[in-house]
Formats: C-alpha cells, sequence, structure tokens
C-alpha cells in the first residue's frame, strides 16, 4: 500500500454464491480513546431510590417496574398483587378507580413480570421493603394500600415494618395473614403438605401447573361457572413472566410468614374483603381470624366468591373499594 492510499477494498473469493471475504491486506490498528467518567454507569448506591421511566431502582439494584394512573394530583391508591401475577392483575380496579379522580399505583414485585429477576430477596421483609421505597421514590402520602393474596401479605408488612405514616386505609382482599400454614396456635391452617405440592408443580412444569391451578384460583371448577378462557389465558402469561426461583422462594414466603406481630401495628381504618369460597386462601383461616387481631377492621365476607373475585366480581369488588375509600 503507498503512503496517503486508503484501506484496499476487500475482496470477494468463490462462486455460486458462496464468498470469502479476504481480509489478509487489512491492518486493523486498535483504538484507544479514554472513556470520559461522565459516560460510565454511576453506581448502584448513586442509583437506588431513582426512578427511571417506569422503573425504580431499590438499595440492592432490583429495577421494580410499576404503573402509575390516573391524575396525579388524586388520592394515592397503591396495589399489591398476588401469586404469581403481575400489576395487570389490577388493571380493572386501577381503571375504574382512576375514573373516579384516584391516582393508581401497582408494581410487579422483584422476580415477578417486568421487575428484574435478583437471586435473593424473596421474602416478605424484603418484600415490603420494595414497597417502601417506591412509596418513599414518589412521595405518597396519605395512601389508601390494597393487597390480594400474597400481596395482602406485602401490604401487611410494610405496616409492620414501617407504620402507617404513609397509610390513610388500608385493604386486604383473600389475604394470607395471619398465616396460611397449620400450626399449634393455627389449626384451621393448611398441612405443609399442600405447599409442597405447589413447590413440586413449580419445578416440574410451571407453564401446565399454572394453566391448572388458574381453575380453583378463579371457581370455574363450581357448578354453574361461566369460565372465561381469557382470564385464564391472562392468569398463565403472568406467571410465565416471572422468574422460577422468584416463583419458588415466594411460596414459602406467602405460606410460613407470621403477621400476627404486623396486624397488631394496624392503625388506621382496614376492610377485609374475602370470599367465602376461596379455595386458595381459604376464608376460615385468614380474614376470619384476622378480623379478630385489627383494632377496629371491617369484616365483608362474599357468599359463593372465589380467589380470584377482583376480576370474575369485578363490579362488585369495585364498587366497595370506591365506597370504603370514600368513607
Amino acid at each position: 500500500m503507498n503512503r496517503g492510499e486508503g484501506p484496499p477494498t476487500p475482496r470477494y473469493d468463490g462462486e455460486g454464491g458462496t464468498s470469502r471475504l479476504t481480509l489478509a491486506a487489512v491492518r486493523l490498528t486498535p483504538i484507544r480513546k479514554k472513556i470520559p467518567m461522565s459516560t460510565q454507569a454511576p453506581p448502584l448506591t448513586a442509583q437506588a431510590g431513582k426512578i427511571s421511566g417506569s422503573y425504580l431502582t431499590t438499595q440492592d439494584g432490583t429495577q421494580i417496574y410499576f404503573k402509575d394512573w390516573g391524575p396525579k394530583d388524586g388520592k394515592p391508591i397503591v396495589f399489591s398483587h398476588g401469586w404469581p401475577l403481575t400489576a395487570d392483575a389490577w388493571e380493572d380496579q386501577m381503571l375504574f378507580l382512576s375514573n373516579h379522580g384516584y391516582r393508581t399505583i401497582a408494581h410487579d414485585r422483584r422476580g415477578h413480570g417486568r421487575s428484574s429477576q435478583p437471586w435473593d430477596g424473596h421474602n416478605m421483609d424484603t418484600y415490603a421493603d420494595d414497597l417502601a421505597q417506591l412509596t418513599a421514590a414518589l412521595d405518597l402520602k396519605k395512601a389508601v394500600h390494597v393487597g390480594h393474596s400474597t400481596g395482602g401479605g406485602e401490604v401487611t408488612r410494610y405496616i409492620g415494618r414501617y407504620g402507617t405514616s404513609r397509610v390513610a386505609k388500608a385493604v386486604l382482599i383473600g389475604a394470607v395473614p395471619p398465616i396460611m400454614l397449620k400450626t399449634g396456635w393455627h389449626p384451621n391452617g393448611l398441612p405443609l403438605e399442600t405447599f409442597d405440592g405447589i413447590r413440586a408443580g413449580v419445578l416440574g412444569d410451571r407453564s401446565a401447573f399454572f394453566k391448572e391451578l388458574s381453575v380453583a384460583f378463579y371457581g370455574f371448577n363450581r357448578p354453574g361457572a361461566k369460565v372465561s378462557e381469557g382470564l385464564r389465558e391472562s392468569f398463565w402469561m403472568q406467571g410465565m413472566m416471572g422468574g422460577l426461583k422468584a416463583e419458588y422462594d415466594c411460596v414459602k414466603a406467602f405460606s410460613e410468614t407470621d403477621f400476627r406481630a404486623d396486624l397488631a401495628r394496624f392503625d388506621v381504618p382496614t376492610l377485609l374483603m374475602h370470599g367465602d369460597d376461596d379455595q386458595i386462601v381459604p376464608f376460615e383461616g385468614a380474614a376470619k381470624i384476622t378480623a379478630t387481631l385489627v383494632k377496629g377492621a371491617k369484616l365483608k365476607a362474599y357468599p359463593g366468591f372465589g380467589h380470584g373475585m377482583c376480576s370474575v366480581n369485578k363490579g362488585v369488588i369495585n364498587s366497595d373499594l370506591l365506597a370504603f375509600i370514600q368513607e
């Protein structure tokens, strides 16, 4: 190559459409350019507590996805979803309440949905910490916290760990407190074998397991039930979005956590909503007992309603939620 000439044109050899790029004459010169410090990613400690788009970065670097609907100056309603779902499970309630002027927020629990999938932290303490960081980052005050199933446990542990300085009211729907597991003090709980079976289903073939679980979840196995294949598909899709490790670990969190001390810290108006035909979190071992542990709690049992009543019976649930929020 003569001085001043550019690089040679690559030569293609071969025939019949099969070519070989010959680069023997090309001398590659490495580019040594120092990257300015300003373009480098900041440490996790600098990102923690910050929101970017629809994501919050927590103290341990986990990215929590959340939806924030309705007028930003509306009274905040914060939703915590059940296992193995996502914030999408709350869309019926979010749309309804946002149309009534409320600001509605729902997040995907760590390891679920669109949130990142850390290896650790799949326990009620960390779930509550994530929720606390989200409410702080959004500067939510006098919020109504609504939790369904596992999400009811999350809300309960959140109040237990952080109190009610940012909480105006609480709603627990088909929620797991005071504990799901059968114990000496909780004879109406479910045996450990029940949860071992859930873990086995998740590990063995969670896709098939979630499809089967959706039937009892929504009460579609009851006589005369109107089966919605759309709801079943939505349940399956949300479940499959989560990480296997997170969903496996969460079984222990929602079944073995003792919430009695947390419930004792409730000092805000609390509504307990539970279907008396709940096949996932039986009424007798959950809301009926929780009502005796939360001072002044209002218990509302729904005859014939199942665990997925926020979707199957959304008209009734939405109306009762709105009435309680407006009280």
